[in-house]
């Protein structure tokens, strides 16, 4: 999402959920490691490393000219993200779900269904702090790849394709890091504004005045009150399609 002055609390409630599960991960590995050396445990093959993409950030769509990404931040949340998965259906409209990595630990059901519905993983950090970018290298590195494991256990084993830094904030390290790992940064050019709540005519009137910037729509479903999202979603989709436009999927 875009910097935005006011607090952001509610990110914070859910640090200590993501630092516990981190310290149980840690000990289960030991145990896992211990095990192994008994000979009570099988040896496992790693994963295969992850295929390395480009680290400059993408605002193009693989839909072409015409082509919309529609990206939905912060999520996933138990009241928005049903909601905004009904219309994407209805109107069969494919999205990337850029998700904090708490809120994905917390409701992996939810990450499942966007899943399965075809949509795209974004990682959108641990804890979403806009201050990323005035952290150190080690801050960013946890804050990234802990939020990969977490979505990616939520999902049951997909991974997130791309990595927005809270309110834009990337620095060359973020963006490299994402890049070795298979995530390419993503940016945005449309910001509907949708998190300000400004009604949901002011929310339409934006992405129509902004869309000739750039394929890219910034939207959420998670961080408070969402039905204004919603309710210009429900006239947007069908209005851009009958326009001629295709939803699609940013460049990777």
């Amino acid at each position: 999402m875009a910097r935005h002055s006011g607090g952001r609390g509610w990110y914070g409630k859910v640090v200590g959920a993501a630092l516990g599960v981190t310290l149980l991960t840690t000990g289960a590995s030991i145990w896992t490691a211990q095990a192994g050396a008994l000979g009570s445990a099988p040896e496992k093959a790693a994963p295969a490393a992850p295929k390395a993409v480009s680290a400059t950030i993408a605002h193009a769509s693989e839909a072409g000219e015409r082509g919309i990404n529609l990206t939905i931040d912060d999520g996933p949340d138990p009241v928005w993200t049903p909601q905004v998965l009904d219309l994407l259906r209805e109107y069969k409209v494919k999205a990337t779900f850029c998700m904090v990595g708490t809120q994905a630990q917390a409701h992996p059901e939810l990450v499942k269904k966007v899943v399965a519905a075809g949509h795209r993983l974004c990682d959108h950090s641990v804890s979403h702090n806009t201050a990323m970018d005035k952290a150190s290298q080690e801050y960013q590195k946890k804050q990234i790849l802990d939020a990969e494991r977490m979505i990616t256990e939520a999902s049951g084993g997909v991974r997130p394709v791309y990595y927005r830094a809270p309110g834009g904030a990337f620095t060359p390290y973020s963006r490299k890091l994402a890049a070795s790992r298979g995530m390419r940064p993503l940016g945005w050019n449309v910001d509907s504004k949708d998190f300000e709540r400004p009604g949901t005519d002011a929310i339409v009137a934006t992405v129509e005045r902004e869309l000739p910037s750039g394929p890219t729509i910034l939207f959420h479903d998670a961080g408070g009150d969402r039905s204004q999202t919603v309710e210009a979603l429900r006239r947007l989709l069908p209005q851009l399609k009958e326009q001629g436009y295709t939803f699609g999927f940013p460049v990777r």
